[in-house]
């Protein structure tokens, strides 16, 4: 048998089975116990009947009907049964004497064996039916168990009636009461399938549907429900956001990378089409040959920053071997000494060297960028403070600090506060790299920037 397979039908199918099990074994019960009080009753009676047998000459002598009770067995219910097995006479007895049946042979010889114990036993007696029988000195005597049999089954069938009327109303208000419970869940899937029709494949999306916070108390298991979609939808609509910021971020790191590429292809190009145009002069030649090594070397550089990325943004693992990063403070600002001698520049170190486990290639990249923006973003005049802590390092100057539009978005990629791209300020991929190496080393990078107060600290341990 398969049981429906909607939770509603299945609860209502297991509500009313429940209920007919236990009204059976309820009815079950009750007609064990009545029958066997009934029974007691009888047992009573049967043993009260053999004293009066006993007591009277009975089977004992000839009647004026033959071997029919006399005395005290005129005191006995009618249907009684009086026999001597041993010597071959029982009757059952009648309204009026000459009505009382005997006892053939066959049920002699079943009540012969009854044992004389004063127990009352059961004894299927041929043509009479069903007795209670107890044996006293010999004399059988007993009474039908009709009455009996004929009550119990009065109320089995009652009671089955009253158990398929109970279940039949168990199962009209069953239905009736889970359907009305399980409401709020039929509302809370509304809100999935609803969720469910948007379209979410592309672009901004935004998951506004929520489960009413009515079905959101979690002391309650549809409650539990509701809350836990209400969160996964949470999820979704801030992973959806995320995704999209994802796909802005490459459409417009696609558009910089290819405005950046495009300014040094042009520029060979002219000037390539300056040299073509004058095969016969030399100093045209040498300008142009100068322009595009010039182009070339900045568009190498700006695509092995893209690659370094791309090789980070994939995880690709990077050295990890001790690196000393006391040394290579000393020596990035030394050499940004010699690049921007009107600078003012200042190196902090503990006593002793601090190691660190890295890359140490990746590490100097992050050092020279950041002194790369210190001097490029600052005036002449400007002091540059790097100072060496027990989990990194740290690049501060009291320059006049980031615009606020720029600060948020520092180390994405392509992000410089020159809305005109012009050159001098570099192409944006600076700081995106500082992080991107920071963070595949397990580290940490932050900027805080006020006017006369930028530091930007690297936590590698």
């Amino acid at each position: 048998m398969r049981l429906p397979r909607s939770l509603a039908s299945r609860l209502v199918v297991t509500t009313v089975a429940l209920v007919a099990v236990a009204a059976l074994l309820i009815s079950g019960a009750t007609a064990l116990v009545m029958r066997s009080y009934l029974n007691g009753q009888l047992d009573d009676k049967v043993l009260s009947s053999a004293r009066r047998a006993e007591d009277g000459p009975g089977l004992r002598g000839p009647g004026p009907h033959g071997h029919e009770p006399r005395g005290p067995f005129g005191n006995q219910e009618p249907a009684t049964l009086v026999a001597l097995p041993d010597e071959g006479v029982g009757i059952v007895l009648a309204d009026q004497p000459g009505d009382s049946a005997q006892l053939d042979d066959e049920a002699l010889d079943l009540l012969a064996d009854v044992p004389d114990d004063g127990e009352v036993h059961t004894v299927d007696v041929p043509e009479h039916g069903r007795y209670r029988v107890t044996v006293e000195g010999g004399l059988v005597s007993g009474l039908p168990t009709e009455s009996v049999d004929a009550a119990v089954a009065s109320v089995v069938r009652w009671e089955l009636l009253l158990t398929l009327l109970g279940v039949v109303s168990t199962g009209a208000l069953a239905s009736s009461v889970v359907r009305r419970q399980l409401r709020p869940l039929t509302e809370v899937a509304e809100t999935a399938r609803a969720v469910a029709t948007l379209p979410l494949a592309s672009g901004e999306v935004g998951v506004t549907e929520r489960v009413p916070a009515h079905l959101t108390d979690e002391r309650t298991e549809v409650g539990q429900v509701g809350a836990a979609l209400n969160t996964l939808l949470s999820h979704v609509e801030s992973s959806l956001d995320a995704r999209h910021r994802s796909e802005q971020q490459v459409r417009q790191f696609v558009a910089d990378a290819s405005h950046e590429l495009r300014t040094p292809l042009a520029t060979i190009v002219g000037y390539a089409e300056l040299a073509r145009r004058r095969p016969g002069d030399a100093e045209a030649a040498a300008t142009a040959l100068a322009k595009v090594e010039e182009e070339s070397t900045r568009m190498t550089r700006l695509v092995e920053d893209l690659l370094l990325l791309a090789r980070l943004d994939a995880g690709r693992p990077l050295a990890r071997e001790p690196v000393d990063l006391t040394r290579l403070l000393l020596e990035a600002v030394e050499d940004a000494r010699v690049l921007a001698p009107e600078h003012r520049w200042a190196l902090h170190l503990p006593e002793e060297s601090v190691e660190v486990l890295g890359d140490e290639q990746a590490l100097h990249q992050v050092v020279t960028n950041l002194l790369t923006n210190a001097r490029k973003h600052t005036p002449p005049g400007t002091e540059v403070t790097v100072s060496l802590t027990d989990r990194g390092f740290e690049v501060a100057d009291d320059g006049p600090g980031f615009p606020p539009e720029l600060a948020e978005h520092a180390f994405e990629r392509f992000a410089r506060g020159d809305a005109a791209r012009h050159r001098q300020g570099g192409v944006g991929l600076g700081l995106a790299l500082v992080r991107a190496i920071v963070t595949a080393h397990g580290g940490d990078v932050r900027l805080d920037t006020t006017p006369g107060d930028t530091r930007i600290r690297v936590d590698l341990r």
